[in-house]
């Protein structure tokens, strides 16, 4: 076996519902019979005043895991106990149905424990806040997913960026393809940045069809986009071990290659229908970039907790004193906790306004992800400058929430599109297109 290739993915999607042997340093094997699905347990109620238990549970293993690149399989659990992991399930499904508030506050405490759980967490919460269950989906398959998720805690992401592509965010169109089969579609490509792929029960591939194959082509002749539903278990799904990132170390953010996956008619659950384009969710978009900030915001607050800790138990010989009696590092520490307290009230304010349907906040949010997760770096950075050498050693938290919270300026949208973005709206230019 190759040293980057795990086993099918088939096999990973069992990891969060019960105990997995390590065949090799890069293998996970399905033969293990306790790999066998649970029966159903009565669903879990959300517990939202569980969350600092979970935060304090959380941090306790994440040094581990990101030394060790694995994500950490038992928060979903616990996440799952605690009915959090349906927290935006639709409530006409046996969801809570929980608005943007709640989910950012949930995302902050999840993050400040480990950031790696809370960003495959906020993955799952927006698909079914948004994706879910849109119209034009095959009868019963929404349900599938949703019952899985109630029942065993199922993860579900969006596997959109490729290897030569890129972001899609930034235009293009997938070299992954569907071909119709005349029963089903045959997907094949490869997707990079896979958020947390050997946890997935489903994944959501972005392909484009086979003009020559298409049952329902466009007249122009051309590709559709979409989307196509994936179980993590299906025959030619394999998982390549490449996520070995600085920081969020444990999202096993790793490549998943689809070789000739075969999968039904309902499959295509985000397609255009010949000429018709899908439908744009705006608030879709809020609850991306808020929930992103939220992550990345929980994680500075986290680096905060570890600075004021330290303060208070550092007594230098030379002092006498806790370095918290020193006004230089008082008014330092001030300066941190007015930034992060006006970022998390500014995530606060917006997710509020996007439950309430303000029209604004579509235009507005980006730029809210791009202040609230600048405040976050800087807040960090300036951490570990204000202590110097401890704020780097491995032995301290504050080194890899540092490593962490620079990972959130890869998130699309990214800053030079806010910024290009806004720019063009002051000067009454028009939108540009992808780039």
């Amino acid at each position: 076996m190759s040293p980057v290739s795990t086993a099918r993915a088939g096999r990973s999607r069992r990891l969060f519902i019960g105990r997995f042997r390590m065949a090799d340093p890069t293998a996970r094997s399905a033969t293990d019979p306790g790999l066998a699905r649970p029966q159903p347990q009565p669903r879990p109620q959300p517990r939202l005043d569980l969350l600092p238990e979970l935060t304090a549970q959380f941090a306790a293993t994440a040094a581990e895991h990101d030394r060790t690149g694995t994500f950490p399989v038992a928060n979903i659990r616990a996440l799952h106990a605690a009915g959090l992991l349906s927290l935006t399930v639709p409530s006409r499904y046996g969801g809570a149905g929980a608005g943007l508030a709640t989910v950012t506050e949930v995302l902050g405490a999840v993050a400040r424990g480990e950031p790696a759980t809370a960003l495959v967490l906020a993955m799952n919460l927006l698909f079914h806040a948004h994706v879910g269950d849109p119209p034009g989906w095959p009868a019963g398959t929404y349900e599938r997913v949703v019952a899985s998720c109630l029942d065993e805690g199922a993860l579900i992401n969006a596997l959109r960026v490729e290897p030569d592509l890129g972001t899609p965010a930034r235009g293009g169109v997938p070299a992954t393809t569907a071909r119709w089969t005349g029963d089903g579609w045959e997907i094949t490509g490869r997707k990079t940045y896979s958020t947390g792929a050997p946890v997935l029960r489903w994944m959501l591939v972005w392909a484009a069809t086979d003009p020559a194959t298409d049952p329902r082509p466009p007249s122009s002749g051309a590709a559709r986009v979409g989307s196509f539903l994936v179980p993590a278990d299906t025959p030619g799904i394999t998982i390549v071990r490449t996520w070995d990132h600085l920081g969020m170390r444990a999202t096993e953010s790793h490549d998943v290659v689809f070789d000739r996956v075969r999968v039904g008619p309902d499959a295509a659950v985000g397609l255009p229908a010949g000429e018709v384009p899908l439908p744009f969710v705006p608030a879709a978009a809020a609850w991306n970039a808020l929930a992103i900030a939220s992550i990345y915001l929980g994680v500075a607050e986290a680096a905060r907790d570890w600075l004021v800790g330290y303060l208070h138990e550092r007594t230098p010989t030379n002092l006498g004193a806790p370095l918290s009696s020193l006004p230089r590092f008082q008014s330092a520490v001030g300066e941190i906790e007015v930034a992060l307290a006006n970022a998390r009230g500014l995530v606060r304010a917006f997710a509020q306004r996007s439950d309430a349907a303000d029209p604004d906040v579509a235009a507005q949010v980006n730029g809210v992800k791009t202040a609230v997760t600048a405040a976050a770096v800087k807040t960090v950075t300036d951490a570990v400058a204000l202590i110097g050498n401890p704020g780097l050693t491995r032995a301290n938290p504050l080194e890899r929430h540092l490593r962490d919270v620079l990972c959130s300026r890869v998130h699309t949208p990214q800053d030079d599109v806010v910024y290009a973005t806004a720019g063009r709206t002051a000067l009454g230019l028009p939108a540009a297109g992808p780039r």
